[in-house]
């Protein structure tokens, strides 16, 4: 069994370190773990074993900390990666208490002097949880991660197989660090001849509704994309309403179609993803005036459990085919009520459906243009990157001076995709890695099930967006090519190591502290569960994926 004390003594010291995503905090957590590493006996006389990496293009000059332990019983190939990140969101939401969000033992006095509800409380007068910024997502998770390294480094005769740690900055930003390792991971398996059987992560695990007393395991992951709509309508005075079609009424209408449509949903093994749910809604006028709305844009956050991304953009397209009909009904029934009532003679609006993906929209401009659109697009995105816009701004743009180079001046949607993507990982059990990775998960749980009063349940998708997502890709060249057609700025503003993620391709877990709050000032982390069964669940899966 590992260290108990240990774990609860590296999680308090990694939290006291305030790594908030794009600050310097990053690199001393980084430095805090490779110096824990680096003082254990195996890395003495492996040091070659152990680095600090730099992360591609950091401006902040981040790293990843990695590490390999080889067993000396045998001669095995078999891997285990250890995944985690050591970042952490900001402390705003602390208030006037900020100062103390990193300190767990200072924290938690002064938490008393706030008014708190009732669970929040309870918990906090039990002396069965430790407050902080970071300590559940996710410095508990690493701690028992680096404790899991120094006890299997100490009786490396007797393991079978390897492991790999690493620990990465920048999850809750780009995932970067992630991103990173990817390549790194690739080339320490070529130059070791490792086989990886599968990555374990230690991510915060949480009730799923209030009242929920279940302990979760997750065997797979949920991915994300994030689809866009640029609506194109048609201008005209406010006199003349019916002349023009408002953009922001079509918008408003792909809302309606696509927000929290549970049909949106990919329901697998009986768990259903989070219907898309949107993060930006508006219009593009710049100043006022009695013109009409002509441009507007919106986008969502997509859960994914199986559907691809072509699969995505085939739903998307048919939904804002629908909502672009319901808004011409919606006009030509107002309009001809107007007209009876005006005394004027009616006549069917001239606007017709048009929806199109930017890969559509492109190929479009390029028929009529030829080569010489590529050249404007170039010019463009120098542009546009020496600004340094969000990338979800600059993907608008490209899109919108793109069908500005359109003759079609019809009102229309395009829809297309902006970073990030995150790849689902859904584990069937289709091969062997798959099967022995949902074996070892089962006979670890059952173990744990025996001997601890806890209500487990292993699940197929851990439900929080996490770097968990890079360790495998779609095979599928159709849903790749829809993803990198339609996204503007890949390339440019981001892409991903695909060929790399491909290389690696093996089946992922997270088995996690359990604790509440995440991203709250009562985030919190439960001791009892989290520094002893859970550290038990995850050693034992670890020995059974290495198993022969």
């Amino acid at each position: 069994m590992l260290e108990r004390e240990l774990i609860r003594q590296l999680t308090v010291e990694l939290t006291r370190i305030k790594s908030i995503v794009g600050t310097p905090g990053e690199i001393r957590v980084a430095e805090k773990i490779y110096d824990f590493l680096k003082g254990l006996d195996y890395y003495a006389k492996h040091s070659d074993y152990l680095m600090l990496s730099d992360l591609k293009e950091d401006a902040l000059g981040r790293k990843n900390v990695i590490a390999l332990l080889k067993g000396e019983k045998g001669n095995s190939r078999r891997t285990v990666i250890l995944i985690g990140h050591i970042d952490t969101v900001g402390v705003e939401d602390y208030g006037n208490i900020r100062e103390y969000a990193t300190d767990p033992e200072r924290l938690k006095a002064v938490l008393r002097q706030k008014e708190l509800d009732e669970d929040t409380l309870k918990d906090l007068e039990s002396g069965d949880w430790l407050f902080g910024r970071g300590i559940f997502d996710m410095k508990a998770g690493v701690a028992t991660h680096m404790a899991l390294m120094k006890k299997l480094s100490e009786n490396a005769g007797q393991l079978e197989g390897n492991v790999v740690f690493l620990a990465v900055p920048d999850e809750e930003g780009n995932s970067s660090g992630m991103l990173s390792a990817v390549d790194e991971l690739v080339r320490l398996a070529e130059s070791h001849d490792l086989e990886y059987m599968a990555a374990v992560d230690t991510d915060y695990m949480a009730p799923r509704f209030p009242g929920d007393d279940r302990k979760y395991i997750y065997i797979g992951t949920v991915g994300k994309i994030l689809p866009c709509f640029y609506i194109y309508g048609k201008e005209t005075h406010v006199g003349q309403a019916f002349e023009g079609l408002d953009a922001n009424l079509l918008a408003a209408e792909i809302l309606k179609e696509v927000d929290l449509a549970f049909d949106l949903c990919d329901v697998v093994e009986n768990e259903a993803s989070i219907p898309p749910i949107s993060l930006s809604q508006r219009d593009l006028k710049s100043r006022y005036s009695v013109q009409t709305v002509n441009e507007a844009y919106l986008y969502f956050n997509y859960s994914t459990h199986s559907s691809q991304p072509d699969e995505v953009l085939a739903k998307l397209k048919a939904k804002a085919e629908r909502a672009f009909k319901s808004v011409l009904d919606k006009l030509n029934d107002e309009y001809r009520r107007y007209c009876r009532a005006a005394g004027m003679p009616y006549r069917e609006l001239p606007w017709e459906v048009q929806v199109l993906t930017f890969e559509e929209l492109y190929a479009a401009v390029r028929a009529e243009k030829g080569h010489s659109i590529d050249e404007y697009l170039k010019k463009l995105k120098e542009e546009l990157l020496r600004e340094k816009p969000d990338d979800r701004i600059y993907s608008l743009q490209v899109v919108r001076e793109l069908h500005r180079q359109w003759s079609n001046k019809n009102p229309a949607v395009i829809l297309f995709f902006a970073p990030p993507y995150y790849p689902h990982i859904y584990v069937k059990g289709e091969n062997e890695k798959e099967r022995k990775l949902l074996a070892a998960v089962n006979e670890a749980v059952a173990g744990a099930d025996a001997r601890f009063p806890y209500r487990f349940e292993i699940k197929k998708f851990y439900p929080y967006i996490s770097d968990l997502s890079y360790f495998s890709v779609s095979e599928k060249v159709e849903a790749i090519s829809a993803l990198v057609n339609n996204m503007p700025g890949w390339n440019e503003i981001y892409s991903l190591p695909i060929e790399s993620i491909k290389k690696l391709n093996v089946p992922v877990v997270n088995i996690g502290p359990y604790g509440k709050d995440a991203h709250k000032f009562t985030e919190r982390v439960n001791i009892s569960y989290s520094f002893e069964v859970m550290p038990e669940i995850l050693e034992r899966t670890v020995k059974l994926l290495l198993e022969g």
